[in-house]
């Protein structure tokens, strides 16, 4: 019995580890609309890093990184990165454009109105929460609470030169 169940355990651990290695996951295709009215989706987007960041102006962890979200933004725009800010839909929208406008956010802001685009990178409920996606469309990284940008933007740099 105790075979078995070491077996079991370290077969597991060896799905675990090659799901890491040898399989992607891929980003959801998702249409994202600006709050200036702007078009993207995750199909548009190939071809650039992107950072998709999950917050809310109530969130106060989120606005604790929103400075280090610009910072990032400005310093890897110019060579192919993007962040898309989603909103969370229980954030009210004058809210939401009050904090743009206030702090001059220089990237894509879209509201989650229904909650779809949350839904479908997994039921994201926990801000912030931040995905990071190649240039073919696939996770490279998920963050819950405040990424390392050390490592946000080592990772960031690695996914350009890809």
């Amino acid at each position: 019995m105790k075979l078995k169940h070491t077996l079991m355990i370290l077969a597991l651990a060896a799905t675990t580890t090659l799901s890491g290695c040898a399989f992607t996951d891929a980003a959801p295709a998702v249409s994202y609309t600006s709050l200036s009215g702007q078009q993207a989706s995750t199909d548009s987007l190939k071809g650039k890093v992107v950072l998709v960041n999950f917050w809310a102006t109530s969130c106060s962890g989120c606005m604790a990184e929103m400075p280090k979200m610009v910072e990032t933004h400005q310093k890897y725009a110019k060579q192919g990165y993007e962040m898309v800010a989603v909103a969370m839909s229980y954030d009210p929208l004058n809210y939401v454009q009050a904090y743009v406008n206030d702090k001059k956010l220089p990237f894509f802001v879209t509201l989650d109105k229904d909650g779809s685009i949350a839904k479908a990178y997994g039921e994201i409920q926990l801000t912030p929460t931040s995905i990071l996606i190649d240039k073919q469309g696939n996770i490279v990284k998920r963050y819950v609470g405040e990424p390392d940008f050390k490592e946000l933007h080592q990772l960031i740099e690695q996914q350009l030169k890809a």
